[in-house]
């Protein structure tokens, strides 16, 4: 993706353990590497078509001078976050915030933070079983809407399925949601399971019935095994109820793993 690059834009900001830091201040040096799609701004020439990194260089010296953190790492996590809240068109920054005069007593040249943050496609599966099932998944799409740390949201249409796993039990209701978040997969996970908690979701027999049930299937093209989280869900192959749902939003997506389109795996399953 095209770069915007920044740097050592120099600003005058209170942030510190000390107290002296917080109430003299000190100088802070921040370089940004801004990752943004170019293509519209340079065929029409037009500002309002591009990123104004004039415009970003100011928001991250109003919001370093009008906020106070005690950490390095807290003042650069929330001026990236910020800057991918306030301008839509950045996709992903690099962000490095010096400290060129930090208390140590020792000679050195520089202290900095440097993170990565942006926004990421992430799809997930809803599913639900019990009483008003979809009031539950509505109020769920509906909740992560409002969460700022999602955008781009997209539902499927949601489809009566007989139940998985050999429990016996009401057919549910399914549907699979699409969206760019700000969340890491494991911040994602305890995302998902505070809706799940919301709905009063019991986790009392495998594949069991439940009110609601909120499942990764993909995160970029990330592969990730781990115990309490697998991405992709590692038995989406098998689950029509989940690739039905997913082909109408993402027909192309190609699973990681398999290197098969959604649409491909679902044709797969189907025959």
């Amino acid at each position: 993706m095209d770069q915007i690059r920044i740097k050592d834009l120099r600003i005058f900001a209170h942030h510190g353990v000390y107290e002296q830091e917080k109430e003299q201040g000190q100088n802070f040096c921040v370089s940004a590497v801004i990752y943004t799609d170019m293509e519209k701004a340079g065929k029409s020439d037009d500002i309002t078509d591009a990123v104004d990194y004039g415009a970003v260089c100011l928001f991250i010296d109003n919001y370093m001078r009008e906020n106070r953190f005690d950490l390095l790492e807290a003042v650069t996590r929330h001026v990236a976050e910020e800057l991918l809240f306030e301008f839509p068109a950045i996709h992903k920054v690099e962000l490095e915030v010096e400290k060129p005069d930090a208390p140590i007593p020792l000679r050195f040249n520089s202290v900095s933070v440097k993170i990565e943050r942006g926004w990421h496609r992430v799809f997930i599966a809803l599913g639900s079983n019990m009483g008003d099932r979809l009031k539950y998944l509505e109020r769920a799409a509906a909740n992560l809407q409002a969460d700022a740390r999602f955008r781009n949201i997209n539902v499927s249409d949601y489809m009566e399925t007989a139940p998985y796993g050999g429990v016996e039990q009401d057919d549910f209701l399914n549907g699979v949601l699409e969206a760019e978040t700000l969340y890491s997969p494991w911040e994602l996970l305890g995302r998902l399971q505070e809706e799940e908690q919301l709905a009063e979701r019991k986790r009392e027999v495998h594949w069991g019935p439940r009110t609601l049930d909120l499942d990764i299937l993909f995160y970029d093209d990330l592969i990730l095994a781990e115990k309490k989280l697998s991405i992709p869900h590692p038995d989406m192959k098998n689950r029509q109820f989940v690739l039905k749902p997913l082909a109408e939003l993402a027909p192309s997506f190609v699973h990681p793993v398999y290197r098969k389109t959604v649409a491909e795996l679902l044709a797969a399953l189907t025959e």
